[in-house]
């Protein structure tokens, strides 16, 4: 015996269909903020993960240098620490040539290393905006459309004069569907926003540090000893 497939008269697409041109652009709304959030997400993972994992690198490539440009010319074209080193260096020199008796060496090349960092910290916080706007709004768009679903369904019970099902299924369907892709765009959102800021203040600590690295080094000719360093460097090897 063959199966005769049914099409479903209350699915998403028979609801787009009945609900006209306010379903429908309810519906495009909502599946324009998810891939924007979406690419959002994704694109700035990406740009997180190059700079942590550049950060890993940075005792071998860059601080194993004679000295701070020839470091620099071993990082990556693009990368956020050698646009620090480089103002740095930058700041430094116009320093030297102008500005000696206007402003000491340590305000100076300060100023222009953490004008460098929040640069960058500043690109990384680029759409989370959009993100948390999303996570905000699209719950209240898709209540939009759950709202005309329910009105729909109330004119047809008028109209009918009864509550049949066959009257209500559709708008009543409509409504759910809209409230259920709200909640989708929402979720994704808030999670993905919360989770890249938790990982946009490491990246900034790591910024920080390393600026601060590079500071020592231009102002006093020597990168800043932290904690883990000096117990690295005090530990004796065992006795054999």
């Amino acid at each position: 015996m063959e199966t005769v497939a049914v099409e479903n008269p209350y699915g998403l697409a028979a609801a787009l269909e009945q609900g006209g041109i306010i379903a429908q652009s309810v519906f495009g709304i909502l599946v324009f903020m998810s891939l924007v959030s979406w690419f959002i997400i994704i694109t700035k993972y990406i740009d997180q993960r190059k700079v942590l994992n550049e950060a890993k690198d940075l005792e071998k490539k860059f601080w194993g240098a004679p000295d701070l440009k020839t470091g620099a010319a071993k990082l990556e074209k693009n990368s956020p620490f050698k646009q620090i080193v480089d103002d740095g260096l930058r700041a430094s020199d116009h320093h030297e040539g102008r500005l000696t008796d206007k402003i000491d060496q340590h305000e100076w090349v300060t100023m222009a290393l953490n004008r460098s960092a929040v640069g960058v910290t500043s690109k990384l916080q680029g759409g989370l905006a959009f993100l948390a706007s999303v996570g905000s709004t699209s719950p209240f768009i898709g209540l939009f459309g759950t709202v005309v679903g329910i009105y729909r369904a109330l004119i047809n019970i008028g109209l009918a004069g009864q509550a049949s099902i066959d009257k209500v299924a559709g708008p009543v369907g409509e409504a759910l569907i809209m409230t259920a892709l709200g909640l989708a765009v929402a979720v994704p959102a808030v999670l993905g926003y919360n989770w890249l800021i938790r990982r946009n203040k490491d990246v900034a600590e790591k910024l920080n540090n390393f600026s601060a690295d590079v500071h020592g080094a231009l102002v006093s000719g020597a990168r800043i000893a932290t904690p883990a360093s000096v117990a690295a460097a005090t530990v004796k090897p065992a006795a054999r």
